[in-house]
Formats: structure tokens, sequence, C-alpha cells
């Protein structure tokens, strides 16, 4: 089994430290101090592609720019990078969202992946004028999914049903490759829509044991529609040379947060309506104690940040060693971010990649040749002492 690396756009700002902001916290909350410019993302995205990562997850929310209008631009400043973009049923038409994915598909030569995000923020889905609750927002999706893939491989579209109808809908152009479909959640309604349609299922970074419940929960449902999933995990990382080294980061992150903005940002998020959102803040019950929920597994993202909350914390040995233990569990793709995302993605493929590598459990998604340029052998100082003492 190859194993896949995705990497993470960060287009509400980027920066040092944690940056504020995710789903259920309101627009104008995050930023940092490197702005969410194309020239720094364009950055971000050239050297995730050159290091080996297969894409990129690009958030969604009035917290953020719009995914779709950003990666669109992206595309053309990079060669094979995916774009794992959002797409909201009831925010779009699903004719217009299959349209628009088969021209991304048609002008980025099929780098597109497509994330549904069916919503768990009442707060936020009435600013975007949706006033449904969660129940009915997956059945509604669950109906966009059939249109938007009939679309895209069939000539002609009729569909009518309880949230949708639509009459002789057509594309100019419809995709030589469908793009895959991703989804996350973890409420009851992810459950069928995932199993009818979705090709991978992402869930955020839990503790093993919670992670392998789920993937059986989702592949039981998926092989009663006769159907496979695929399976991913949505984690931020701090890997270093030490554990030390990766702790002390770690602690450096946490000191920068002050109590009250804990409080605020929890209470925020207590409003969610989303499972997954649930199941991250019961992590941490918004305490800065016992962030370490399982070894190598830390919470301290979720005190400040909606969504995804957590972060492999560790050596390359360590981390390299926790992945197996998710992939184990049958976790094929790993989205990943940390902070900054410049750097971050550097620690990370040029010290846990190619222990994977080497255990051949990864490889460069460019061929061999493009995995000269992560490093696989020795350190640098050990190579330049090797050398001066040679030439003496």
């Amino acid at each position: 089994m190859s194993l896949q690396f995705h990497w993470f756009l960060p287009t509400y700002g980027d920066s040092r430290y944690i940056v504020g902001g995710g789903h259920g916290l309101p627009a104008g909350v995050a930023g940092g101090a490197r702005p969410a410019n194309l020239d720094y993302l364009g950055q971000i995205a050239r050297s995730a592609e050159q290091l080996g990562y297969v894409g990129a997850l690009t958030p969604t929310g009035a917290w953020c720019e719009d995914a779709f209008i950003v990666d669109a631009m992206l595309a053309s400043v990079t060669k094979t990078f995916k774009f794992l973009v959002a797409v909201r049923p009831g925010l779009i038409s699903p004719t217009l969202a299959a349209q628009m994915a088969a021209t991304f598909q048609r002008h980025s030569d099929n780098r597109l992946l497509l994330n549904v995000v069916v919503g768990g923020e009442p707060v936020e889905q009435r600013a975007y004028a949706d006033f449904s609750d969660k129940s009915e927002r997956y059945e509604r999706a669950d109906e966009f999914l059939q249109i938007v893939r009939a679309l895209w491989e069939r000539p002609d579209v009729n569909f009518q049903g309880r949230f949708y109808q639509v009459e002789n809908a057509t594309l100019p152009y419809r995709p030589d490759v469908i793009p895959p479909l991703y989804i996350g959640g973890s409420s009851a309604g992810a459950g069928p829509v995932t199993a009818r349609h979705i090709d991978s299922y992402l869930t955020w970074g839990e503790p093993t044991p919670a992670v392998a419940k789920k993937i059986e929960w989702i592949r039981g449902l998926a092989a009663a529609e006769g159907r496979r999933v695929r399976f991913g995990i949505r984690l931020h990382v701090i890997s270093r040379d030490t554990p030390e080294a990766a702790w002390a980061e770690a602690s450096r992150l946490l000191s920068a947060i002050d109590p009250e903005t804990i409080r605020q940002v929890q209470a925020g998020l207590a409003r969610s309506e989303g499972e997954g959102q649930r199941r991250m803040l019961a992590l941490h019950n918004g305490s800065t104690a016992n962030l370490e929920i399982e070894p190598n597994l830390w919470a301290g993202f979720g005190l400040v940040r909606g969504g995804c909350g957590t972060a492999l914390v560790g050596s390359h040995a360590e981390i390299a060693a926790k992945i197996k233990a998710y992939a184990a569990l049958g976790i094929e793709e790993f989205v990943l971010s940390g902070v900054p995302h410049l750097e971050e993605a550097y620690w990370f493929a040029e010290g846990v990649l190619p222990l994977l590598q080497k255990e051949g459990l990864w490889s460069h998604p460019q061929g061999p040749a493009a995995a000269s340029c992560v490093p696989n052998e020795i350190p640098f100082a050990a190579s330049t002492s090797r050398k001066l003492a040679s030439a003496s």
C-alpha cells in the first residue's frame, strides 16, 4: 500500500503561531502575520508539489476566502498538484457545481478533488441564506450528488426530488476524469451519503480506537451499497529531529494562547451542531492540562481553532510510527497542515517521508526522479564532516 499525503492552503492567513478561526467561528476572527495572497499561497503549493504532497485541502466558510476561486487561480502556477476544493450543497445549484467542476478539470489537466461540505454550523449556514436543519442538509446533499454525478456521466439529466427539480440539464463538456468526491462527517446522516456517493471519507484526528470504529461504520454501510470507500484523516503536524524539539515547539504555541481567548473560542464552538466538532471539544474540554490524548497525538490546536484540533507531535521516527498505526486501521490518505504552513511542509516531507519511503509505504507522486529532492540519506552535518575528513 502506498500512502498519499496532502497539505493545506491557509486562505485566511498564516503565522508562526496557531491562527484562530475555523468552523463555528465568525468571519474576521482568522488572520495571521502572513496575508493569504496568491504569491504566498502559490509558494506553499509549489513547495508542496515539489516535496511530494499529492495536493492540498482548501477550507471553506465565512472566515476564509472562496476555495474554488483561489484554487482555480493557483492551478496555473503548479503542474501536477491537485486541489481538494469544497463544494457546499444548498449554497449552489447542482448543475452549476457540476459545470464548475468540469471546467476546472478541463483546464487543470484533471487536478480537481471535490470535498463535499454539508455544514454543521447554524449561524454560518443562515449567513449564507440556508435555514435548513441538519438532517435536511444531508438529505439535500444526497439529491445534489445524484444530479452532479449524472451530469458528469450523461448528456441529458432530469430529476424530481424533495429539494431539487432539474429539467433537461446538460454540460457543454463532461469531464474526461470524474473528480473524486471526499466528505468528512461524524453525524449519523453522513454515513448513508458517504456509502452511496463518496470515494474518500475523511475523519478528523481522533485517537486510534475512535478512528477504527468510524472506519468499521462507513465500511459496513458502503459494502451494503456494493461499494468500497477509501479512508483519510485530517491532522496538524509538528515533526522535528528529536522528541524534545517537537514538544518544545508545541509548548511555544501553547504559551502564546491566553485563557480568555480559549474561553471565548470554546463558547462559540459549543454552539456547533457538528458531531465531529463535539468530539474535538471532548478531547480537551477547554483545558490546557493533559493535551496529549494518545501518545504523540496533541489536542492543543483545538483550544482556539474550529475544525480539526489535533496534531501529530514528536520526532520524525515517532510521527512515521503513528502514521503506520493509522494506516494499519485502513487510513490511506493523510491531509496535513502546520504553522507556518510553508516551513512545516518541509519539516514533515524532509523528516518523515523518507522513513516511510524506505519501508515501501510512500513514493513520490511524480516518480523516482522527483523523489531526489527529498533527502533520504545522512544529515548535512554528518555528510559535511565525512567530505572534510576524506579531503584531509
